[in-house]
């Protein structure tokens, strides 16, 4: 697997349409995932359906690249279809290559159907071992596919699609959004603990499901609600149904969702991404107060969070740097030193911001080192006094096993290092990393999976 330059990056992002309307739903989809597309940058791909055609007549298109790579627009003509799903990925299971790309478009003797996927699968290697036992052959190496061929097997013996879904995902451990699309149904599903985002949105008589509200909007859309943790949806010609099918009564929503991974502009589970980080910058300031003249943040998922900073310290916020949005995507570099080249390319500092000031820098997380370690010898190089490192997020001790990609413990400083350690090698005058216990300031009483800082994993 491909690393970056020291950021997080989540597993994926879906997106579905289900429509009685003649509408062209790849285009839909298309700006849906668009707007999904800081979610996964690796590959790309639309599954469509045209329900007042020939049945089972699905029509799909995936790439490798960003979505304005994978899809022109006359590629987008030949998706014809009211119905549809669609999805980006950045992989944490399986290799990054075109056998792995998303949705996954299936045969089988009673029909099609079609499958996007966020999250992991922690127990997919046992449901793959059992299917190539029954002769299943698998393209790539995805957890997503397992469940693809899973659900295909499981509708060879019940009545429904829908009840397909249902029983395959009772038997699914981990994280996950799913979007499953038969030649006349849309279901979507959300893992009992809440771990994974998905939510529901309408336009005129037309849903649908996103991983992040932003995405609704994006097509002019109006979002309903979130998708309930356990729940299942099912849009057909019927109407809509739901079911809360899968219990626990645990939940546990990814609090790096808040911290890093949604969009500004999304909620989830109710909560304004924009408004949790500014309250984590606030928590932070409360926590690690420091004499300072101006405080800044790293472009884009520091800024919030030192708004918060500055407006609870009662100091100045400014943008301390430049970021050149035309750079190419940074963390599919193959060697350290052509990724810290690259951030030296993205990022330039604006010398009359922090020359002769002492600076308050916010992050939303340090996971190797190397990228902050970088900004703050850029900083002094363009004549800061002091600077001080700020963190929304408490140290990475731990991997994730849910569809987060933190590297394994040999590569997480804070697992090597302690935080006095990590100030000294990064070059900071002083450092200080988000409390658990502060995480309430941010999301109020919603639990959270915070087991990558924790150890405590609820699955």
């Amino acid at each position: 697997m491909c690393m970056n330059n020291d950021k997080l990056h989540e597993e994926c992002g879906v997106f579905g349409v289900w429509s009685t309307d003649d509408i062209n739903a790849a285009q839909w989809i298309y700006f849906g995932l668009v707007a999904l597309q800081h979610r996964g940058q690796e590959s790309a791909g639309i599954v469509v359906c045209d329900t007042k055609g020939p049945i089972g007549n699905i029509c799909a298109h995936k790439g490798m690249g960003l979505v304005s790579e994978v899809f022109q627009q006359d590629t987008l003509a030949k998706l014809r279809g009211n119905i549809g799903i669609g999805h980006v990925r950045y992989s944490t299971a399986g290799a990054s290559c075109i056998e792995n790309a998303q949705p996954f478009s299936l045969n089988y003797a009673k029909g099609t159907l079609a499958l996007a996927h966020n999250g992991n699968i922690t127990n997919a290697d046992e449901i793959r071992e059992e299917l190539q036992k029954e002769g299943a052959v698998f393209n790539g190496t995805s957890d997503s596919e397992v469940v693809a061929y899973k659900i295909a097997r499981e509708r060879m013996e019940l009545a429904s699609i829908e009840e397909a879904v249902t029983s395959v995902a009772k038997e699914l451990k981990g994280g996950y959004a799913l979007l499953v699309m038969s030649p006349q149904k849309l279901v979507a599903v959300r893992d009992p603990l809440g771990l994974k985002p998905l939510c529901i949105g309408k336009v005129d008589g037309s849903y649908i499901f996103a991983s992040e509200s932003a995405a609704i909007t994006a097509v002019d859309g109006e979002v309903i609600r979130d998708v309930l943790p356990g729940e299942i949806v099912t849009i057909s010609k019927e109407g809509i149904k739901s079911e809360i099918a899968l219990q626990a009564e645990l939940k546990a929503h990814c609090v790096f969702e808040y911290i890093y991974f949604a969009r500004l502009d999304s909620k989830i589970d109710n909560i304004s991404v924009y408004d949790a980080r500014l309250r984590g910058g606030m928590a932070l300031a409360e926590r690690y107060p420091v004499e300072a003249d101006v405080v800044t943040g790293v472009p884009e998922s520091g800024l919030t969070a030192a708004v918060g900073y500055a407006q609870k310290a009662g100091l100045p916020f400014k943008l301390a740097f430049n970021k050149n949005s035309y750079v190419g995507r940074t963390f599919i570099k193959p060697t350290q030193q052509e990724r810290m080249s690259a951030v030296h390319m993205k990022l330039s500092v604006i010398e009359s911001v922090v020359k002769d000031k002492r600076v308050v820098l916010i992050d939303d997380s340090i996971v190797r080192g190397t990228t902050i370690a970088n900004l703050i010898t850029m900083m002094r190089k363009a004549g800061a006094k002091e600077v001080h490192v700020r963190i929304s997020s408490p140290p990475f001790l731990y991997p994730c096993f849910y569809g987060t990609d933190v590297p394994d413990n040999s590569e997480l400083i804070a697992n090597e290092y302690s935080v006095e350690e990590i100030r000294e090698r990064i070059g900071a005058d002083s450092l200080g990393y988000m409390h658990l216990d502060d995480f309430h300031k941010m999301t109020g009483d919603l639990p959270l999976c915070k087991a990558c800082f924790d150890n405590n994993y609820p699955v």
